[in-house]
Order: structure tokens, then sequence, then C-alpha cells
């Protein structure tokens, strides 16, 4: 999916499967991307201060220059 500079903020995406998507400079802040798919996913840049992330897959994510402050990222991978 490409999804750059998207408007996320406070997105109901849980378990969705965003696996490659590229997200780089992506508004997701407040978003639930709780148990989602973000393997392999470009955050460069992007906001995800005060996301809840709950056992997200984060695996080979590119997370440079993110904002994650706040955010919950309890049994992530």
């Amino acid at each position: 999916a490409r999804l750059i500079e998207a408007n996320l903020v406070a997105a109901r995406l849980t378990e969705a499967n965003l696996s490659g998507a590229q997200l780089n400079g992506a508004n997701l802040a407040k978003a639930y991307l709780a148990e989602a798919n973000l393997s392999q996913a470009n955050l460069l840049g992007a906001d995800l201060h005060q996301a809840d992330l709950t056992a997200a897959n984060l695996k080979g994510a590119n997370l440079r220059e993110s904002d994650l402050k706040g955010a919950i990222l309890v049994n992530t991978t």
C-alpha cells in the first residue's frame, strides 16, 4: 500500500495487514494498530505518538526519525 504522508490520525487499523506499506511521513498519531502487521513497512519520519502498537509486528520496519513518544509497544515484535 502506498500511504506516503497519509493523515491517519486515530485510525482504527487493528489487525490490519500493512506489510511492506509505504508510510513515509504518515500521521498515525493516536492510531489503533494493535496486532497489525507492519513488517517491512517504511515508516520513515512517521508520527506514531500515542499510537497503540500492542502486539504489532514491526520486524524489518524502518522507524528512523519516527515519533514514538507515548506509543504503546507492549508485546510488539
